[in-house]
């Protein structure tokens, strides 16, 4: 993820956008923000590139760390519409990390219309992933509004130096260990060796199938139509209704929202005269099975998914289409093959991505949030709507669950979407079509 960004149309930044009751009490926020970076050393530290070219990126501490930099307050124009909330929170988006600091920032919004006030919350994907990310926002949410002030330890902050570099030697070292360990558990069984022959072709069939996807993208509208420029929207619906629905149809909840996404995507293409039966998107699977906060433990996935404009008829077949994927070998070899593309020259690693980012029509993602009520320095949370990175395709619709609703973020580029309000309104029907007996 760290390479891609050379290319910024790739960037994988996400960020959320809190919705509160109130403006947060920037002074306490700050307080636990400190006490944030203590207990959790990667928010002090930033990325140092290796000289290796076949060495990953590292961790360092940021020697000048301000934490002011990090945790930032300003105060929207009056209205202070939710309109120009998200505006502001699009161009905060699009803005380029200093690679030299700490890839994270969050900004205190004050002024928003009804005595409301937000957290734009922003983060590269290097430190967490979504799922981390919540576990991560312990730091500084509580569960009630008047919790008591937190003390920030008073632990020496140990100073991590970059990793030293590993020679060609570690590499291929590695490499031929790893290779050796397959080559010994294949012939520890010669009468497994045609069942192995098999899994290893089915392997390479998943592998073909998940990773290197040589047919383009399905979109008439939207391919290769990419920009810098962000465009969010967002809509919520009942967590309760969602579920009965896809309950009544076989499905599970997570099918119901691909299902709303591909038919919003879908009725946004036939209200333009371009008919496409199925698009093609990118999903995450989490893999994480420990009780970390930040780091990522997820693996991407590629599904063609229908657009049929009855809503029964497409959960059904959405379901069957995201069932079969779960299936597939090639989901935990991410890593393994990550490790092998770092050898590889960066122009052709970046030349590989783009490739197959233009098979895929738009990225989405589910997480979990708190069933409960969540509070952020004495305000409220009433909604929490993730922008996903859009990884260079049209846009990404992000779903998070927070006290019996779905709050759903759509991180859109405009270059691609043309409107992405009506876009935001098909997806909106799309949910409520399906909701409906």
């Amino acid at each position: 993820m760290w390479s891609l960004e050379r290319d910024p149309t790739m960037s994988s930044s996400f960020m959320n956008v809190t919705i509160l009751d109130r403006p947060a009490d920037v002074a306490d926020f700050r307080r636990r923000m400190e006490r944030a970076v203590v207990l959790i050393p990667r928010l002090r530290q930033r990325v140092v590139e290796s000289a290796a070219p076949w060495a990953a990126p590292g961790w360092e501490d940021d020697p000048a760390f301000d934490l002011e930099y990090h945790v930032r307050r300003l105060a929207l124009p009056a209205p202070g519409t939710m309109r120009t909330l998200l505006d502001l929170a699009a161009q905060q988006y699009s803005d380029v990390f200093d690679v030299n600091r700490p890839l994270w920032r969050f900004t205190l919004v004050d002024g928003l219309e009804g005595g409301q006030g937000a957290l734009l919350a922003k983060m590269h994907h290097t430190i967490s992933d979504g799922v981390g990310a919540i576990r991560l926002s312990a730091m500084f949410t509580d569960l009630e509004r008047d919790a008591p002030p937190v003390e920030v330890p008073d632990i020496p902050l140990e100073r991590v130096a970059a990793p030293p570099e590993p020679s060609l030697g570690d590499l291929v070292g590695t490499l031929g260990r790893w290779a050796f360990d397959q080559a010994a558990q294949r012939v520890r069984r010669p009468q497994d060796l045609p069942r192995e022959a098999i899994d290893t072709v089915e392997t390479a069939r998943s592998v073909s199938r998940q990773l290197f996807v040589t047919e383009s993208s399905h979109s008439t509208l939207w391919a290769g139509r990419q920009s810098r420029r962000r465009h969010f929207e967002m809509l919520s619906t009942g967590l309760d209704a969602a579920k009965a629905a896809a309950k009544a149809a076989g499905a599970t909840l997570n099918d119901f929202y691909v299902a709303a996404l591909a038919g919003g995507a879908g009725a946004y293409h036939r209200a333009r005269g371009a008919e496409v039966p199925e698009l093609r998107i990118t999903m995450p699977i989490s893999t994480r099975t420990d009780r970390s906060a930040g780091g990522n433990a997820f693996t991407p996935t590629r599904v063609l998914v229908p657009t049929l404009a009855d809503p029964a008829a497409r959960m059904a077949a959405v379901h069957e289409r995201l069932s079969s994927v779960k299936g597939e070998r090639a989901l935990g070899m991410t890593d393994a093959i990550a490790v092998a593309a770092r050898g590889l020259p960066s122009a052709l690693v970046m030349r590989l991505a783009r490739q197959q980012v233009g098979t895929v029509d738009f990225a989405a993602s589910n997480v979990r949030g708190a069933p409960f009520d969540l509070f952020i320095g004495g305000a409220m949370v009433l909604a929490n709507h993730p922008m996903g990175p859009t990884g260079g395709t049209a846009f990404n619709a992000t779903l998070m669950s927070y006290r019996g609703n779905l709050d759903i973020g759509l991180n859109i580029d405009p270059e691609a979407v043309d409107d992405p309000r009506q876009l935001r309104d098909f997806i909106a029907a799309a949910i409520t079509e399906q909701t409906t007996p």
